[in-house]
């Protein structure tokens, strides 16, 4: 049987959904712009150094730091690898390409995530879903046209930095039976911190000034507010019904790029775009759909 939804919980759950799409596009809008000033290793020590600062004092809502027992050391490691992946390479692709290219790669996680899922944790995916992974990808082949020098190292960046949230995402189903939501989120962002310790350069790095330090505050609070809003949204409703607000986050990187930085995406990229968004709406459709025959 389908699962049924409280109708008086969706306006709600797609408040929060909305505040998390806001968090996310407005970190990546002040890290796109702080990427051009500063070193992506200095801004992810800091931004890092400050998201952590901020979990520790909200910790108490959680259950304190007790929540940060595990007994799944070698699981949390694993995870801290694939967010060291997922944000140096999604945020060096970002310093380098129009924000929509970036963002609309990044949604290429939900349709890489099926198919990890059905390869590491055996589950059944039906003929429908399969094609619809694969017309993702074809409309990331329309995107980047390979061979016509589109295809860069950015993009290569922003898909493995996809490929390793989507692993994220698959390793913490593994872990949440076990493991505190507090726990998931707080270990992830150490990884990434330790790297940038140890690449840490004095010659490279810049003071910030005030409109730096407002920007990578602006970053840090921004992933705060993604966090608490996707949290909060699917944790009330079904993701076949919110999933698809997460793509007005391309509509406004569409619109915040061509005001910011004179950025048009060429046809290419919009026809790419649709085809990823139709994509991933429909392998979230389908998997919510719980009493459908498991061949389709």
């Amino acid at each position: 049987m389908a699962a049924t939804i409280d109708p008086e919980n969706v306006p709600r759950a797609a408040a929060w959904l909305l505040l998390g799409v806001a968090g996310g596009l407005g970190l990546d809008l002040c890290a796109k712009e702080i990427l051009a000033t500063y070193s992506l290793v200095q801004f992810i020590l800091l931004r890092s150094l400050i998201a952590i600062a901020i979990m520790l004092s909200i910790a108490p809502q959680f259950g304190g730091l007790r929540a940060l027992h595990t007994r799944e050391v070698g699981w949390h490691v694993l995870r801290s690898v694939f967010a060291i992946g997922a944000m140096f390479g999604f945020f060096y692709g970002l310093a380098r390409m129009p924000l929509v290219d970036a963002l609309t790669l990044g949604y290429t996680a939900p349709l890489i995530m099926t198919a990890l899922s059905a390869v590491f944790l055996g589950d059944e995916i039906g003929w429908r879903r399969w094609l619809a992974v694969g017309l993702g990808f074809i409309g990331v082949l329309v995107m980047l046209r390979p061979g016509r020098g589109e295809f860069s190292f950015a993009a290569i960046a922003v898909l493995i930095a996809a490929f390793c949230y989507a692993c994220q995402a698959i390793t913490a189903r593994r872990l949440g039976r076990t493991e505190s939501t507090f726990s998931l989120a707080f270990y992830v962002v150490v990884g990434p911190l330790i790297v940038a310790v140890a690449l840490y350069d004095t010659d490279t790095w810049l003071s910030p000034d005030v409109s730096g330090w407002a920007l990578i505050l602006g970053a840090a609070v921004c992933s705060l507010f993604a966090w608490v809003g996707f949290v909060n949204g699917y944790r009330a409703v079904s993701p076949a019904i919110l999933a698809p607000l997460e793509y007005l986050a391309l509509v406004a990187g569409a619109i915040a790029g061509f005001l910011i930085w004179d950025e048009v995406p060429d046809r290419w990229v919009v026809v790419g775009a649709i085809v990823i968004m139709a994509s991933g709406v429909f392998v979230v459709y389908r998997s919510s759909l719980q009493n459908v025959d498991v061949r389709e």
